[in-house]
């Protein structure tokens, strides 16, 4: 690892999975390259990085400067939204098709978006994640056809996001209102990282911190 640029720092990755320490002297792009091994990926996710996008097969590592997050037992859930639950309008399973959801996260259309950033080297990092029991998936079935969902990393009480998607309506909603209600059953506590502010995640609950104080909520001194 070694400094490519110095005012703001980034840094580019060697061989060894490892980071820069973050301060405040950093912009949002921490560090440009690297791979997505398993130990790269887990020591970004534990030090508050993700990988976004890749360009020309460069990977480029991000901490925001604000983060968005929905603390678990503060999920606001609308009307409409309540009452496709009570009619138990899909079946949702847990971690039973994790490939299934990074390739629909990677396929569907989305607004101002002409391609994806889930890209064949992104979905076989993740793939291996989810071997090694930490990449997990929510996903919401209608009449058996898997039609919504979201994956991403479960580590400690609290669970990083990184896609979703929905076929029909409130399909994703629901993934996430049940994954709210997991992670409430095994601590108070708990939060799921949006990483990027939006206005459906605002309408849902989610709120922005800054860096700093994310970094200590992860335990990242």
């Amino acid at each position: 690892m070694r400094i490519i640029q110095n005012h703001p720092p980034v840094y580019l990755l060697g061989d060894e999975p490892i980071f820069p320490q973050i301060t405040d002297d950093f912009e949002e792009l921490i560090a440009v390259g690297g791979n997505f091994s398993f130990e790269r990926l887990l020591n970004a996710y534990q030090n508050g990085i993700f990988p976004w996008y890749m360009e020309e097969e460069i990977i480029y590592w991000f901490s925001p400067k604000t983060r968005m997050i929905i603390d678990s037992d503060n999920l606001k859930i609308s009307k409409s939204l309540r009452k496709v639950l009570n009619k138990n309008t899909y079946e949702v399973r847990f971690n039973t098709n994790f490939d299934g959801v990074i390739e629909n996260c990677a396929s569907i259309k989305r607004k101002h978006e002409d391609d994806t950033w889930i890209k064949d080297p992104f979905k076989i990092g993740y793939k291996n994640l989810h071997k090694k029991g930490i990449a997990k998936s929510v996903e919401t079935y209608y009449e058996g056809e898997l039609v919504g969902g979201l994956y991403g990393l479960s580590l400690g009480d609290n669970f990083y996001g990184e896609s979703m998607f929905a076929k029909k309506s409130d399909a994703s909603k629901v993934a996430l209102v049940y994954l709210a209600n997991m992670l409430q059953e095994k601590t108070k506590n708990s939060f799921i990282d949006c990483q990027i502010s939006s206005e459906h995640l605002k309408r849902m609950g989610g709120y922005e911190i800054s860096r700093e104080k994310y970094l200590k909520l992860i335990g990242v001194e």
